[in-house]
């Protein structure tokens, strides 16, 4: 059957060139040999390959692979181009709305400080940020003497807790002053034991605060600083647009009061929104922080009251309204591993 295809072949009429023009193949060993290979091993796809035409199509369908790789890895490496011109055009224009905008901020912070410039004032709403930042500045100074008495009432009943130790040792090593010892080694041991319910409860009253002043107030006047910033953006574009608003009417200049409303608009819409969220968080901030001072200073006052009263009973009932957990001695003491 190969040699019948082999004779067929050698007297084929074929196109042999890209005018269609036919002639016959010559009959000689190399030919032969080539579709021998075609027939047993099919064609070499690393070196040729054939897209259109098939057999007898014209010879110029076939195209070598290493081109179309070539071709390939360019379009590969001019998109990597492209996405990387892009990403340093984006960073360059980013670069300039930061430019102009913090010039146009700096320029209206100076013309406020001068009095040269307006700005927009909210005048319930700077009252109650001043009430605000005054009554974290109070509650900081609550914060900071109530964490020294923990520590000096810490160190108090260690003294404590030491000296009861000693008088029972001492009463066990002088007979003749046993009792003595012994008395003052329970009386020692008793305020011991009630100092650290009062140092419990003192403990909890500080991390209640520290919560309040550092987490609670913190955040709202975080939002407080972002406002600021965005009204005194606000007020920079509003400024920058009423400028040209007085200038001439031409047609370059009627493009630029158009572009300069549009930014005026955004940051008009960024101003009101945050100035809502801020009256927001002012409102839930003071309902919040009355909420956790009635109970905070009631139960200070419960437990010192009922510590120097040495009334054990309500010292105690007092934890368990409050849900306050006895701490071990030694357990506000940092840890080895956190020390190193």
């Amino acid at each position: 059957m190969a040699d019948s295809i082999m004779s067929k072949a050698a007297t084929m009429e074929i196109p042999i060139n890209s005018n269609g023009d036919t002639g016959t193949l010559p009959e000689d060993d190399s030919l032969e040999q080539d579709l021998q290979q075609v027939m047993v091993s099919g064609p070499n796809l690393n070196e040729t390959s054939i897209v259109s035409g098939g057999y007898g199509g014209p010879a110029g369908g076939i195209i070598p692979t290493s081109s179309i790789k070539g071709s390939s890895n360019l379009n590969t490496s001019n998109s990597t181009e492209e996405i990387s011109r892009g990403v340093a055009v984006e960073k360059l224009d980013s670069v300039k709305k930061w430019g102009i905008n913090t010039y146009k901020c700096t320029k209206q912070m100076f013309s406020e400080r001068f009095g040269r410039g307006s700005r927009t004032v909210d005048l319930e709403l700077e009252a109650q940020i001043d009430v605000l930042r005054d009554t974290k500045s109070k509650y900081e100074n609550i914060l900071r003497l109530a964490t020294a008495l923990t520590s000096h009432f810490q160190s108090m009943v260690q003294t404590q807790q030491a000296l009861g130790d000693t008088f029972t040792d001492l009463s066990q090593k002088s007979p003749e002053l046993q009792d003595e010892f012994g008395y003052n080694a329970e009386t020692q041991k008793l305020l011991c034991k009630n100092g650290e319910a009062l140092l419990s409860a003192i403990s909890f009253f500080v991390s209640s605060v520290n919560t309040l002043v550092n987490k609670t107030m913190e955040d709202t006047l975080l939002t407080i600083k972002l406002y600021e910033n965005a009204r005194l953006e606000f007020d920079a574009y509003r400024s920058d647009l009423e400028e040209l608003s007085l200038g001439p009417r031409d047609a370059a200049a009627m493009v630029r009061i158009e572009m300069s409303q549009h930014d005026y608009q955004i940051h008009r819409d960024k101003y009101e929104r945050l100035r809502s969220d801020v009256t927001i968080k002012l409102k839930f901030l003071e309902e919040n922080k009355v909420k956790v001072m009635h109970k905070q200073l009631l139960l200070f006052h419960n437990a010192i009251s009922a510590y120097f009263a040495g009334n054990q009973q309500q010292l105690e009932q007092t934890l368990i309204q409050f849900n306050v957990k006895l701490k071990p001695p030694g357990s506000d003491k940092p840890s080895w591993l956190e020390e190193q």
